[in-house]
């Protein structure tokens, strides 16, 4: 079923923030760092001279009414990173960070201002390279640290060093991440209003996570949380880059805070490549062990990760990588395992999560290994997965990662994707171009992906994210269904899958239910969109609140009939004879008569039409998914321009709650996927300076670049919960990455030469072709 609100949003009947306006607003542009460190000094009296300006703001000003913050987490003891506030106090530590705040009658009239604040800048040395950060004689991104090492830690299981000494093969390769950031539709944009008569704070949103930003500034501002109300109305896109405390929406808060009215501010383009968190940047070096029968023994990796000037508020930039680490391997069964991890701090924009948080890093260096040792034994790259996946019958397994494996499916998987390839076919037709002289390849990308968050995720970190969600259902008069959730609804679909699931649990057509999300005034606390958890958390608390509210009006049904409950059923909203199927009652007369003819019920009957159920996971910290890629590539031999032909997709969500749903969320994650393997980069030079500062610098895969995505699922139910889904909006960006390399490696393979970047550019491709010489680039 395609989404309730479709028709709408195409039309231009979508209500972001900005198309919010209240009575009274200001606007709000922001003086942001032109450098990556330097000190400061600002003269602000020219720009609050301007007619039009109410005021211009600097860290002591809104140090009156917001207090600093840093990230903290119990599951990076000892990391370092420094204190942060709204705006920098006399120094910046990167390009982007605002450093003061210009509030006026009109966003135009703020920008002009921002034209006339005199800033002193007196530069400082600069972090830009993650290669260079830990070196003994480096300057350090914020003045005072010792070092720029953030948090290190090693992971260690069952007997490495003798592994790699004693196996038959031992592959390795040394693999770079370019920094990507999420290119919303919608920019993030913030409303804020604050009435100064109650003490309360009215927040308009752009965000994936109402009651955590709620509560963060709550905190922040020194507020209740029953005084700040959160909307996130429709949000166009997140992709993990909404779910974080930024500076500039604390500053707009605390700007409304100590102004008593409504300020608005909506980031441009420019600066939401330049402020937005990043993501990705990590340089890895990887090897694998296999045994003389060609079976997997181990990993060892050591990954290097760039995590900005701050590690982001409030879940930290360490959980990409942790994440990383916990999904090496993950479709495999080994036994020994090491993993070295370092993070450093730089003066760059922070790294935050982002879709498929580490595993597409995950993913394309264990599949990258996969596909060296399959080429150094001389063995199909298919048999060599065949051989080393995970049985069905060996799960539950913990992995050496630490990663509980259940209820996956790799081996059907990978039959059902050597149907959907044609594999035969495919692999005749790539000879024949290549005998034409075509520079072709094919690549396979296995996965295992970890969604739906439990407590566990970071509740031992001490860091406050829910992962509970609420749905109160209730019946109104007119038989329909109201629902209100705590989730939010960001593009995946989950307005209509909640929906859909309340519809099936109590009987009725889906179209009779409307679900409304996005207000921290109308549910309890709860989690939000992240994690891929929509289906497999919210999904669950909505079915067992639909069957509680089923339940009752069926006590009422069967009260008013003068039968028991059990002998009726409720099906397309009405109740019927279960023996006979005679139709009995409408849930229009049962809303009605409880609501405006309570007297016509029978005495000692106590109706509820309303219901609800909160529900957090009580076991297993993640889900884990699972699915293989496949993708064709053609490299055209004179720009060194790689295109993907053709991609396929066969993944385990579990139950499948509507498929057009699955499938929209699996091919738009393909794409961002093909963006990361091939064109998106957040670059800088070497003096930190941000290159990639318009859409003509920083690539994104456009709709008529894209091949066709075809896709095919297996459905192995996640056995600890009754509807038995899983995580699926990140699968398609967990895979792509890796196949395309490995079908861009496939294409250079005869040529006897590879690439280890990503995303593979063509001056890479034209360099490995031996078409492009260094002394050619100078």
């Amino acid at each position: 079923m395609p989404r309730a609100a479709t028709r709408r949003l195409v039309s231009g009947r979508g209500q972001y923030v900005d198309d919010i306006g209240l009575k009274g607003e200001l606007h709000a542009a922001f003086l942001r760092s032109p450098y990556p460190h330097a000190a400061f000094k600002i003269d602000a009296a020219d720009a609050a001279a301007l007619d039009g300006v109410v005021r211009v703001l600097t860290a002591d000003d809104l140090d009156r009414v917001c207090r600093p913050w840093r990230c903290v987490s119990h599951a990076f003891p000892g990391m370092v990173s420094p204190e942060q506030r709204p705006l920098a106090k006399s120094r910046a530590v990167y390009q982007g960070e605002p450093v003061a705040l210009v509030i006026a009658h009109s966003r135009a009239i703020a920008e002009d201002a921002v034209e006339r604040i005199a800033a002193g800048w007196e530069e400082l040395p600069a972090v830009p390279s993650i290669d260079a950060a830990l070196e003994p004689d480096c300057a350090t991104a914020h003045v005072g640290l010792q070092s720029n090492l953030s948090w290190q830690t090693e992971i260690r299981s069952g007997d490495p060093e003798h592994a790699f000494a004693t196996a038959a093969l031992v592959v390795q390769e040394r693999l770079v991440f370019a920094r990507k950031t999420g290119v919303t539709l919608e920019p993030r944009g913030v409303l804020a209003s604050y009435d100064p008569s109650v003490g309360s704070l009215l927040v308009h949103i752009s965000h994936q996570m109402p009651h955590q930003i709620q509560s963060h500034l709550a905190d922040l501002l020194a507020l209740s949380p029953l005084d700040v109300r959160v909307i996130c109305a429709d949000v166009g896109g997140a992709f993990g880059i909404k779910m974080h405390v930024y500076p500039d929406e604390v500053a707009v808060c605390a700007a409304s805070k100590l102004l008593g009215r409504p300020v608005k501010f909506i980031a441009d383009r420019i600066e939401s490549l330049v402020s937005d968190v990043h993501a990705r940047e990590h340089v890895v070096e990887a090897r694998m062990a296999v045994d003389a029968e060609g079976r997997i023994l181990g990993f060892d990796v050591d990954d290097v990760q760039g995590l900005g000037a701050y590690s982001v508020f409030p879940r930290s930039s360490m959980t990409e990588a942790t994440s990383m680490l916990r999904a090496v391997g993950g479709p495999y069964r080994y036994d020994h395992y090491r993993a070295v991890l370092r993070c450093v701090l730089q003066n760059k924009t922070m790294i935050g999560q982002y879709r498929s948080v580490g595993h597409p890093i995950a993913c394309a260096v264990t599949e990258r290994l996969v596909d060296l040792a399959a080429r150094a034994r001389r063995e199909d790259a298919v048999e060599f997965r065949r051989r080393n996946f995970l049985p069905s019958d060996a799960m539950p397994w913990v992995s050496p990662t630490g990663a509980r494996m259940i209820d996956l499916s790799h081996a059907a998987c990978l039959e059902r994707l050597i149907e959907l390839v044609e594999l035969p076919r495919l692999r005749a037709e790539i000879e024949a171009k290549r005998a034409r002289g075509d520079i072709v390849g094919f690549g396979l990308a296995s996965f295992v992906e970890f969604t739906a968050t439990a407590a566990e995720g970071y509740g031992p970190a001490g860091v406050p994210v829910s992962s509970v969600d609420t749905v109160v259902v209730t019946l109104e008069p007119s038989g329909e269904v109201r629902a209100q959730c705590s989730a939010c609804e960001i593009g995946q679909g989950i307005q209509q899958g909640v929906a859909q699931v309340l519809a099936d649990a109590i009987g009725l057509p889906p179209e009779r239910v409307r679900v409304l999300l996005g207000d921290t005034a109308a549910i309890a606390h709860g989690g939000g969109a992240w994690s891929s958890r929509g289906a497999a958390i919210t999904g669950e608390a909505a079915w067992a609140a639909g069957r509680k509210l089923r339940d009752s009006l069926l006590a009422i049904a069967g009260a008013l009939l003068q039968m028991p409950p059990a002998a009726l059923d409720i099906r397309c909203g009405r109740f019927v004879d279960v023996a006979t199927g005679a139709d009995r009652l409408g849930l229009d007369d049962v809303g009605r008569t409880v609501t405006f003819h309570g007297y016509d019920l029978p005495k000692g009957t106590s109706p509820q039409l309303t219901a609800t159920h909160q529900y957090g996971r009580e076991t297993d910290p993640f889900l884990p998914t699972n699915g293989i890629q496949a993708s064709l590539v053609e490299i055209d031999r004179g720009t060194g321009i790689v295109t993907v032909r053709r991609h396929w997709v066969v993944g385990d969500c579990g139950r499948i709650i509507n498929p057009l749903l699955v499938d929209e969320q699996i091919r738009g994650g393909v794409v961002q996927g093909i963006g990361e393997a091939l064109c998106e980069a957040c670059r800088y030079d070497h003096a930190g300076q941000f290159i990639s500062g318009t859409l003509a610098d920083y690539l994104v895969p456009m709709a008529s670049e894209m091949p066709d995505i075809a896709i095919a699922h297996v459905e192995t139910h996640y056995s600890g919960s009754i509807l038995g889904a899983k995580g699926v909006g990140e699968a398609g960006t967990c895979g792509a990455p890796a196949a395309v390399l490995n079908a861009v490696n496939d294409a250079l393979a005869p040529y006897g030469t590879c690439v280890n970047e990503l995303p593979v550019s063509p001056i890479d491709v034209l360099r490995a072709l031996g078409s492009l010489r260094e002394e050619t680039m100078l």
